[in-house]
């Protein structure tokens, strides 16, 4: 995890900006010594919020067949969970 004071956007935004996208994790900005804000890189953040668009579709799938509604074959589950690796790891998953 990586902590600077909120100072530190406005007087070194290049040297934020390229540590958030080196490292592809957020950049988390204190003020007065509390967390205020976090800051990342466009394509990190493309990333996470298509896992996390994913991990619903995953909960919304388990509880339908909790609830007894018919599966797919092994066949379509595969193809479908390329599709979404694919989709995610390119940033475009809707």
């Amino acid at each position: 995890m990586t902590i600077k004071p909120s100072a530190a956007i406005r007087k070194n935004y290049n040297e934020i900006a390229e540590l958030c996208k080196t490292s592809g994790e957020p950049i988390y900005l204190t003020r007065n010594g509390e967390g205020d804000l976090v800051v990342m890189d466009i394509e990190a953040f493309a990333r996470r919020e298509s896992m996390l668009r994913l991990r619903e579709h995953l909960v919304q799938a388990e509880e339908s067949r909790l609830n007894g509604n018919a599966g797919h074959s092994i066949e379509d589950v595969a193809a479908l969970m390329q599709k979404a690796v694919q989709e995610t790891l390119h940033g475009s998953r809707q």
